[in-house]
């Protein structure tokens, strides 16, 4: 019983972390697989869409492998979010709860706010806004810096690659435009 406590409890950065950074030389030991996720969605539009697109035209059963690791990562969302779902709240600081209440977020057992997702609010101008030009920016980034957050920003770094230390500190920065500056005027 203890090992369900263990795993519903957040674990800190220390312990986390180099789980999740051992994965890089995991990865290369067992067949110089790089870690990253971006690649699946052209992996499974090749198998799903065989057609005359030379972008999907390669064989994607080389890299096979990485559309188990894109289910194991779906897989353990599930069980992390639903079936080992944390009894307490999130820890926030006085200082985001108070950020919070002046968008109109109210403090809740949920982390994902019900003031922002909800269907009811999905069709507003603004929530529209984030959905459709917040996936289209993720998905042209990706493409365009080669890579997602997770390849830069665990793999890039961890084999010392200078493009993914410039991805990662731009997604730092757009982070922090983003939620300073632009987020509050779409929750106005």
């Amino acid at each position: 019983m203890e090992i369900f406590e263990l795993l519903r409890r957040p674990w800190p950065w220390y312990v986390a972390g180099p789980l999740i950074g051992l994965m890089v030389p995991l990865l290369l030991l067992a067949g110089n697989k790089m870690l990253g996720i971006s690649s699946t969605l052209r992996q499974v539009c090749a198998m799903c869409f065989p057609g005359n697109v030379p972008f999907l035209k390669y064989n994607w059963k080389e890299q096979l492998w990485n559309i188990f690791f894109a289910l194991g990562l779906l897989l353990g969302g599930f069980i992390g979010g639903v079936l080992l779902k944390p009894v307490a709240n999130m820890p926030l600081s006085p200082a985001t709860l108070h950020a919070l209440s002046g968008y109109g977020i109210s403090p809740q057992e949920n982390i994902l706010p019900i003031e922002i997702f909800n269907w009811a609010h999905l069709f507003t101008w603004q929530h529209l806004l984030i959905v459709v030009g917040g996936g289209f920016l993720v998905g042209f980034g990706t493409r365009y810096a080669g890579g997602c957050t997770s390849g830069h920003g665990i793999f890039g770094l961890a084999t010392m690659q200078w493009p993914s230390l410039v991805a990662v500190a731009l997604f730092f920065i757009s982070g922090i435009l983003t939620s300073n500056f632009l987020l509050p005027l779409l929750l106005k």
